[in-house]
C-alpha cells in the first residue's frame, strides 16, 4: 500500500502525493490536480490549460447511449461447466465436451431506463456470453420463456408502447398505463406474456433465484449434420422466489440497487450463484403433433410433455473490476453462435439476428465494438475486416482480401475457410414450410392466443392466481382509456371467467362479450412446472436474516441464531436502533430488505420500541410480507404494537423452530390482512 502525504494549499484546498503518479491520458505528469492555470492568482483561466481541457473534455463525453431496452444490468464473471455432455446432438464443444467455459452473465429490467429501480413489475433479461474454443456463443434470453409478440415487425410499438409516454416522459419503468395496455389490448397474441408479468415472476426476489429461457426454438447439430430441435432453460439452485407486491414497492424505496447489490453482495462473500442449464429436445414429427407452433415465441412446451434434461451448470464467482468497462459495455449477440447451435424460422428470432449487431454500433460508436475486452473471443480470431473507428488491431502484411496467391510469393496469405467450421442447416421444410412464394403472413397455428395464457394461469395456486387478478386490477385501474379496460376484459374472459369476473369486479367495471378468438382456445393438463409455489424450495441457502437487538437482549441468542442460519448457508445482520451498536441502524434497514426477522429484546426495549415508528414498520411489514418472525414473549408490546396475530410463521427464538420457518413464505396469512 503506497504512502499518501497531504499539504493544504493556498485556498486550503487538499493536495496529496505519494503512490502512482498521476498522468494525463497521454502519460505527462501532473503537478497540480486541484487547480486550474490561471494569468495570477485571481485572473482568467487560460486557454494553454491542456490538462483542464482534457479532464473536463473526457468528462463531458464520459456517457454513452444507454441501452432502448435492458438499459438497467447487472453483471458478473463466472463459468459454464457441462456436467452431461451431449456429443450425440451436438458438436458444439461447450456442450458436447466436458470441461469448464468461462462465461460474462448480465441480467436486467426491460423497460426502465438505466437510473430506475431494480424491483418494479418487469420481464428480466438473463443473457450469458459464452467464451468457447469455437468463438462466442451468446444465449440472449429472458426470465420468462414467451413474449409479448410473435413477429419482430411488432418490437419497436411494443417499446414505445411500455415506455415513457411520449408527451408525459412518465411513468418510468411500469407497463400500468395507457399505452402499454392499449397496445396490448389489441394484440391477442400478447394475453400468454401478460399473464407471466402478471405473476410473481414479475417481481423476483433476487436475480439469483429466478428462471431464465432462451425463449426461442434453436437447433442443435450434431457431426453428422442431423439436426434437433432445442428449448434452452437456466434453473436457479436457490429455487425460485418472489416478492410480493407491496414488498417490492416499499424495496423500491428503501433500496433502489437492491437486486444488484444482492448478486454483489453474495459473489463478494464467496456465495455463488449457481443455475442448472437444461434442455428441451424435440423433432420435426413430435413438433408437427402439437396444437401449437414451436416456432411462435409466445408459446412454450410443458415440461410434463418434454422433461427438461440437465446439462450443466453455471457459476457466477467473480464481480466485475469496472461496471462501465464489462456490464456497460458487454454486447450480446443473438447471431453469436458456434459450430453445432444454429437458427430456427422463429420470426421474432430471425428479426433480433439483424437487430442487435446494429444496435451494438449505434450504442458502442464503432464496428469495432467486438475488441473491448469484456467482448473479444478467447479463442483465436483471424479474418480480412480492417479498419474502422478505435481499431485497436494491428495486422501485418498487406494480405487484406481473398482469395490471393500472396503465398506463391512468400508472403503471409491470410486465414482460409475451413470445413470443420459453422454451416447452416440447409432444411427449410423439416417444418412444414414451403418457400415458394414471397408472403406476409403468419402460420395457422400462430392464431391460438388463449390456450397457453389459460394454462398458465390454471397450473397457479389459488394464492398465485390471486396475484395475478390484484396485479391486472391494479395495472388497469391506472389505465384512464374506458375502452381499453373493456377491451382487456374481454380478454380476460376467454382465459378464465372467474379471473374476468375478479378484475371487473375490483374496477367496478361492467363485463363485456368476450373476445372471439382466431382460433378456439383447448383446455391443455395444467403444469406444476409453471407455478412458483409448486416447485419452491424451502431453504435459508442464499437468503438473509435481520435480527433486531435492543440494550438488554440475550447475545447468547444472538449468537445461537447465527450459528443455525450460517449452518444453513444463510446470512445475518444485526440491527439496532443507533448504527453504532449493531452492523446496520432501524431507520435504514428496513424489514423488506430481509427475507426473515428475529427480535431478540428484552420487555424495557419492547416497549420502548413500540413507540418507535420504524421498529413497528420493521414488524409490521415482515408479517405483512408474509415472511418468518421469532421473538420471545419479551418482545409481546412490539409484536402487538405491530398488528402481528400468531400463526406457523411465528415462532420463538429456538434456533430449529426459527430456521425452519424462516426458509419460506406463509401465503396463508394473506387472507387475514390483505
Amino acid at each position: 500500500m503506497a504512502h499518501i502525504s497531504e499539504t493544504r494549499g493556498n485556498g486550503g484546498e487538499t493536495h496529496q502525493t505519494g503512490g502512482e503518479p498521476l498522468t494525463t491520458n497521454h502519460g505527462v505528469p501532473i503537478s497540480d490536480n486541484q487547480n486550474s492555470l490561471k494569468a495570477g492568482a485571481r485572473g482568467p483561466t487560460l486557454l494553454e490549460d491542456f490538462v483542464l481541457r482534457e479532464k473536463i473534455f473526457h468528462f463531458d463525453h464520459e456517457r454513452i447511449p444507454e441501452r432502448i431496452v435492458h438499459a438497467r444490468g447487472s453483471g458478473a464473471h463466472g463459468y459454464f461447466e457441462c456436467t452431461d455432455p451431449i456429443p450425440e446432438l451436438t458438436r458444439a464443444g461447450v456442450l458436447a465436451k466436458p470441461g469448464r467455459t468461462p462465461v460474462f452473465t448480465r441480467f436486467s429490467t426491460v423497460a426502465g431506463g438505466a437510473g430506475s429501480v431494480d424491483t418494479p413489475r418487469d420481464v428480466r433479461g438473463f443473457a450469458v456470453k459464452f467464451y468457447t474454443d469455437e468463438g462466442n456463443w451468446d444465449l440472449v434470453g429472458n426470465d420468462i420463456p414467451v413474449f409479448f409478440i410473435q413477429d419482430a415487425i411488432k418490437f419497436p410499438d411494443l417499446i414505445h408502447s411500455v415506455k415513457m409516454e411520449s408527451d408525459k416522459g412518465y411513468p418510468q419503468a411500469g407497463s400500468a398505463h395507457d399505452t402499454f395496455w392499449d397496445f396490448v389490448s389489441l394484440m391477442p397474441e400478447s394475453m400468454h406474456m401478460i399473464m407471466w408479468a402478471m405473476s410473481d415472476r414479475g417481481i423476483p426476489r433476487s436475480l439469483r433465484m429466478m428462471e431464465g429461457f432462451g425463449v426461442h426454438t434453436f437447433r442443435l447439430v450434431n457431426d453428422e449434420g442431423k439436426s434437433t430441435f432445442v428449448k434452452f432453460h437456466w434453473k436457479p439452485r436457490l429455487g425460485l422466489q418472489s416478492q410480493v407486491w407491496n414488498e417490492a414497492v416499499k424495496t423500491a424505496g428503501a433500496n433502489q440497487d437492491y437486486h444488484r447489490q444482492d448478486l454483489w453482495e453474495a459473489i463478494e462473500q464467496g456465495d455463488f450463484p449457481e443455475w442448472d442449464l437444461g434442455i428441451q429436445t424435440f423433432d420435426a414429427e413430435w413438433a408437427a403433433k402439437q396444437p401449437y407452433d414451436v416456432l411462435d415465441a409466445t408459446k412454450l412446451i410443458p415440461e410434463e410433455d418434454i422433461p427438461v434434461r440437465i446439462v450443466g451448470k453455471l457459476v457466477l464467482d467473480r464481480n466485475p473490476d469496472n461496471f462501465f468497462a464489462e456490464t456497460e459495455q458487454v454486447a450480446f449477440l443473438p447471431t453469436n453462435v458456434v459450430p453445432g447451435i444454429d437458427f430456427t424460422d422463429d420470426p421474432l428470432l430471425q428479426g433480433r439476428l439483424f437487430s442487435y449487431l446494429d444496435t451494438q454500433k449505434s450504442r458502442l460508436g464503432t464496428t469495432n465494438f467486438h475488441q473491448i475486452p469484456v467482448n473479444a473471443p478467447r479463442c483465436p480470431m483471424h479474418n480480412f475486416q480492417r479498419d474502422g473507428m478505435m481499431q485497436m488491431a494491428v495486422p501485418k502484411g498487406r494480405a487484406n482480401y481473398e482469395p490471393n496467391s500472396l503465398h506463391e510469393a512468400g508472403e503471409d496469405p491470410g486465414p482460409r475457410a475451413s470445413e470443420q467450421s459453422f454451416a447452416t442447416v440447409k432444411s427449410m421444410t423439416d417444418l412444414g414450410n414451403q418457400p415458394d412464394e414471397k408472403l406476409r403472413v403468419r402460420a395457422e397455428l400462430f392464431g391460438d392466443h388463449y390456450s397457453q395464457a389459460r394454462l398458465f394461469y390454471r397450473s397457479q395456486t389459488e394464492t398465485e392466481q390471486t396475484h395475478i387478478s390484484d396485479a391486472i386490477t391494479f395495472e388497469l385501474s391506472k389505465v384512464g382509456l374506458g375502452h381499453v379496460i373493456q377491451r382487456v376484459l374481454g380478454h380476460l374472459r376467454v382465459i378464465d371467467e372467474d379471473l374476468a369476473e375478479t378484475v371487473a369486479e375490483g374496477l367496478a367495471e361492467d363485463l363485456p362479450e368476450a373476445a372471439t378468438p382466431m382460433r378456439a382456445p383447448i383446455d391443455m393438463a395444467p403444469s406444476d412446472a409453471l407455478s412458483i409455489m409448486k416447485s419452491a424450495k424451502h431453504i435459508l441457502k442464499g437468503r438473509k436474516v435481520g435480527i433486531l437487538i435492543g440494550d438488554g437482549g440475550d447475545m447468547a441468542k444472538v449468537e445461537a441464531l447465527r450459528t443455525a442460519i450460517e449452518a444453513e448457508g444463510g446470512s445475518v445482520m444485526l440491527i439496532a436502533k443507533e448504527r453504532g451498536k449493531a452492523e446496520a441502524q432501524l431507520a435504514g434497514s428496513p424489514s423488506v430488505l430481509f427475507d426473515a426477522v428475529a427480535l431478540v429484546l428484552d420487555a424495557e426495549d419492547a416497549a420502548k420500541m413500540a413507540k418507535f415508528k420504524p421498529a413497528v414498520d420493521f414488524v409490521s411489514d415482515a408479517f405483512a410480507h408474509l415472511k418468518a418472525i421469532g421473538a420471545d414473549d419479551a418482545s409481546a408490546k412490539l409484536l402487538a404494537a405491530a398488528g402481528v396475530m400468531p400463526d406457523a410463521g411465528v415462532t420463538k427464538l429456538d434456533p430449529e423452530a426459527f430456521v425452519t420457518a424462516a426458509g419460506q413464505r406463509f401465503y396463508d396469512r394473506e387472507a387475514k390482512i390483505w
